[in-house]
């Protein structure tokens, strides 16, 4: 395949999008192999043809080739996380090993290492930006994290590590969407789906249809299983989704075996020991915590166990009222996991007058967004528009320009919104472009926010969302508007680039206050059909649903966290990965209400396994602190338009050019409280 006839090899003219329909997985591997081909004769050129490296001579062009190979890999990347066709999978896992090992070779280079060493050690380095001192300081910071000083010997087998966890990720990451695509409840009798609603119905209904299936088929993306866990009045049902759900790519439950993570999880777990070992760290846990604002593995335990401390008494007084409500309700004596989402939703619509299908027809796709872009006016002075005629990769998906009050773009954003097969689960945000200025000019920054919503039942109607689906709309956009606000012009350190990562979930956390704001939910909650705005009724339960089972929420949410960080700071190579018993331990320490035995809750942990939150699921919590009291600037400020941009000029324009700490310490003026998150969730009253 030739330069010319492949175009993921066509490097596009500045602020030019990817032609998603030009695509093919065939062209990936080709146009990888060529351009490190090229990269690496270029790097050669560049290490060998100069004495006196400089930002100019050095790092810019580097940088030039670091854009060029994310202009090929990122839609490759992307493409395998949204349309995970069996050539997409295949095209992502032949090129994957490739592209880890051009990093490696980047990462352990001692003649690119002595050249950013030179550039810190010259004389007019001072003159530098301190984005660009920051630069050559994190880039230097990377080498030794990389194992640049290690002996030849112990540099080869980090780089073995690194190919290998590469590759064990990958196969974790698919070996869950293979268990959610393998199972398929089929039903034939209506009266098995007793409770759920018309429209999940629909939406099973259709499911079936497209197997050439008569009735409905149930499947494990979430929106189907939370409409059965949720709704189902048919206690055999939700037992059985649930535990196909939390079996997934297990050792358990319908498919034990079939997809199994668990070895992987094993090998996983004692390669990043060994690598954080080789690196002079005690485990792994220390490593990953050398890039972020905590300063040690004890500091996050005791920050999570005073979060559990303050939360338990209330999860606990929760689950008592839980119980009660269901021994009430159907007599049940042994409320079991697959019960608690049932009888939640009941006991909510019978002590708050709230359930979330009452509240979806006022929260339409058009309508929610509508009230995104009104907050982001309201705060930036931005517009979000479509931008018609986009090259997109799925019918559903919407390219938005956001642009300033002189009508210029400054950046753009991709809408994936809903669920389907061979799309991978979750919501996230990614980059096409980050922000960069070179001699061309300005490259504006774009997203890919990409969700898993239900779709419309029909084409008479929008997609309707829960209110937990708004949340997570905004909490998405907030990574977008990291991204896409960012003044910084280096790539290495615009955007999120750069940013701690347990600091990374502020401006996402942040924008999730937004959707229990009472003037904002004014100004978007109507109803699809009538207009009429959400009852001032309903309304106010919303709002004081926000509290509803905060206790059990946070015990969870710690419990997910201390697992992450004690599975890795605690891994004894003589005894090896202790999965299940660090999970059981915690849980014993924490939780309220254990699971079931056969629950295999890590297996399907991807966030830990197959992402970037190793020993780091804690962030969630940590930057839920900052966002929280950064929120409340707001409220003291009786939100002035001055505080919005004074967010906007501090935490989202600096991305990863300063410290996390320093830059909320500049919009708060003063280091972060727990207060306002504990106010938030209503626990106070346990704090003492």
């Amino acid at each position: 395949m030739t330069q010319t006839a492949n175009p993921l090899l066509a490097l596009r003219p500045l602020n030019h999008l990817p032609d998603f329909a030009q695509l093919a997985p065939e062209q990936a591997e080709p146009a990888l192999d060529q351009l490190l081909a090229d990269n690496r004769a270029a790097l050669d050129q560049l290490l060998t043809g100069q004495a006196d490296p400089s930002w100019a001579t050095l790092v810019e062009p580097l940088e030039q080739l670091g854009e060029g190979l994310g202009q090929m890999w990122g839609p490759v990347q992307h493409l395998f996380g949204v349309r995970a066709t069996s050539g997409w999978r295949a095209a992502y896992n032949a090129c994957l090993p490739k592209i880890t090992e051009y990093s490696l070779e980047l990462s352990q280079s001692a003649p690119l290492c002595a050249a950013y060493r030179a550039i810190e050690q010259r004389a007019d380095f001072a003159q530098l930006s301190p984005v660009r001192q920051k630069v050559i300081r994190d880039a230097l910071r990377d080498f030794r994290l990389s194992g640049i000083d290690l002996p030849a010997d112990k540099q080869a087998r980090y780089k073995e590590i690194a190919l290998r966890l590469s590759e064990l990720q990958t196969q974790f990451e698919e070996h869950l969407m293979d268990a959610i695509q393998a199972f398929g409840k089929h039903v034939t009798d209506e009266a098995v789906l007793a409770g759920m609603t018309e429209a999940a119905k629909s939406q099973a209904r259709d499911k079936a249809k497209a197997k050439g299936l008569d009735g409905w088929l149930l499947t494990l993306d979430f929106p189907s299983f939370d409409a059965v866990i949720s709704y189902s009045t048919n206690r055999e049902l939700r037992h059985e989704l649930y535990t196909a759900f939390t079996t997934r790519a297990s050792d358990q439950g319908p498919q034990a075996g079939q997809f199994d993570n668990g070895p992987l999880m094993k090998e996983i777990l004692a390669l990043r020991h060994e690598e954080a070992q080789l690196l002079g760290f005690k485990h792994y846990a220390e490593l990953s915590l050398a890039t972020k604002m905590a300063d040690s593995a004890d500091e996050v335990e005791q920050f999570l166990l005073d979060l559990a401390r303050r939360a338990k008494p209330q999860a606990q007084a929760e689950l008592d009222e839980l119980r009660a409500y269901a021994k009430k309700l159907d007599g049940l004596d042994d409320l079991q996991p697959w019960d608690t989402a049932f009888y939640s939703e009941k006991l909510k619509e019978s002590s708050l007058g709230l359930s979330d299908e009452e509240l979806r027809p006022y929260f339409s796709l058009p309508n929610v967004l509508k009230g995104l872009f009104g907050v982001i006016e309201k705060l930036y002075g931005l517009r979000a528009e479509v931008i018609e005629g986009a090259s997109v990769w799925h019918a559903d998906v919407r390219l938005y320009g956001l642009k300033n009050q002189a009508g210029d773009i400054v950046g753009r954003f991709y809408l994936d919104p809903f669920a389907r097969e061979e799309k991978r689960g979750g919501a996230w945000m990614d980059e096409c472009h980050n922000r960069r200025r070179t001699a061309a000019g300005l490259q504006d920054p774009v997203a890919y926010l990409v969700c898993n919503f239900r779709p419309a039942v029909n084409a008479d109607q929008p997609a309707l969302l829960t209110h937990d689906e708004v949340v997570t709309l905004f909490h998405e956009f907030g990574h977008g508007l990291h991204l896409l606000l960012t003044q910084v012009d280096e790539a290495s350190l615009a955007g999120i680039h750069g940013v701690e990562w347990d600091a990374v979930e502020l401006p996402s956390q942040f924008m999730e206050n937004w959707c229990y704001h009472e003037d904002t939910l004014k100004g978007f909650a109507h109803h699809w059909q009538t207009g009429e705005a959400l009852p001032d009724v309903l309304l106010q339960k919303l709002l004081g649903s926000r509290v509803f089972q905060t206790g059990l929420a946070t015990v969870r949410q710690v419990e997910f966290a201390l697992f992450d960080l004690r599975l890795h700071r605690d891994f004894d190579p003589a005894v090896g990965a202790r999965v299940l018993e660090t999970l059981d331990a915690v849980r014993n320490e924490v939780s309220v209400l254990p699971p079931p035995a056969f629950n295999r809750m890590p297996m399907s942990f991807s966030h830990i396994f197959a992402g970037g939150y190793a020993a780091g699921y804690y962030s969630y919590k940590w930057a839920e602190v900052l966002s929280a009291d950064a929120f409340a600037a707001f409220e003291e400020s009786n939100f002035a338009a001055e505080t919005g941009q004074r967010f906007r000029d501090t935490i989202l324009a600096n991305g990863g050019s300063r410290e996390a700490r320093e830059l909320f310490r500049e919009f708060r003026g003063r280091d972060p409280q727990v207060d306002a998150l504990l106010r938030h969730n209503g626990l106070l009253a346990e704090a003492a």
